[in-house]
């Protein structure tokens, strides 16, 4: 099951990345008259909370996200960062350093839609996560300042010493966004 589930999420992170990719040899002239820009780096810092059924209470975290822009209305993420899940009624935690990959597409002037994929490396040699999957909506202003608000899953395997099967967090990410 752990093999299958790495290998599903490394599959269709190459997938998206290869649509994207030619995505962006169709619309690169374009990116670059319609938004004045096409790289943009972000820094990010996050904290959300876990529905009460979950075995966790609540999660903080800090990322660094790098977004290429294949339109003024599509762009494409990749990030990774630190997150921090607390368990309920207990002083253990659990670490992990979350790779995603994603799409943002803008509906409303900066308003966006946001989905994406990836995996986690626990710190902890004998945990394991295998799959995250995200996507919520957010508003980036014009001097770089982002703010979102995202339901985050995350899905693990028995053989780790920290199991959950499925749980999942309602997160709120404040960041600041660099062009490049």
């Amino acid at each position: 099951m752990k093999t299958i589930t790495k290998l599903f999420a490394t599959v269709l992170t190459v997938m998206a990345l290869f649509s994207a990719g030619n995505l962006k040899a169709q619309e690169m002239s374009q990116s670059a008259t319609t938004n004045g820009m096409a790289f943009k780096i972000g820094i990010g810092v996050n904290a959300g909370l876990f529905p009460d059924r979950s075995e966790m209470d609540y999660g903080y975290g800090a990322d660094v996200k790098l977004q290429y822009d294949l339109s003024k209305d599509v762009a494409i993420t990749a990030s990774a960062g630190y997150t921090r899940l607390r368990w309920k009624g207990s002083p253990l935690n659990f670490q992990f350093i979350p790779l995603m990959g994603g799409v943002k597409t803008y509906v409303i002037d900066r308003m966006y839609l946001s989905g994406g994929l990836g995996t986690g490396l626990a710190v902890k040699e004998s945990a394991q996560m295998n799959f995250i999957y995200t996507g919520g909506l957010g508003y980036e202003w014009n001097n770089g300042l982002e703010i979102g608000a995202r339901y985050e899953g995350y899905v693990n395997n028995s053989a780790s010493d920290l199991y959950f099967m499925k749980t999942g967090q309602y997160n709120l990410r404040i960041g600041y966004n660099f062009k490049l």
